[in-house]
């Protein structure tokens, strides 16, 4: 083979190369058009949803509780840390009174 026979067959194999470039990148466009138009699509078919049915709570839950000169806040985390640690929701507790212990 000659020098020429060798470069048309690198053209040649260049030119076959690109043109399997292009064509990927041809089917790679259409495909994700494709799922662009799809989704666009779902995103304006009108959604329905149903409303959320309340949460249920434990009977006997409720109850009033005499804080004794403790702050809200303070109440509320004792209450979440008992509830915690005895690994019930803190809506099955009943807390009665919450009052300071000095030393």
């Amino acid at each position: 083979m000659t020098l020429g026979d060798y470069s048309i067959v690198a053209v040649l194999g260049y030119a076959v190369v690109f043109l399997g470039l292009i064509f990927l990148m041809i089917v790679t466009i259409i495909v994700g058009k494709a799922f662009t138009a799809k989704a666009k699509k779902v995103e304006e078919a009108p959604v329905t949803v149903a409303p959320a049915a309340p949460a249920a709570t434990a009977p006997g839950a409720a109850g009033s509780l005499k804080t004794h000169n403790v702050p809200p806040k303070i109440c509320a985390m004792l209450m979440a840390i008992v509830a915690h640690k005895m690994d019930k929701p803190l809506n099955e507790l009943r807390f009665i009174s919450i009052q300071e212990v000095e030393k």
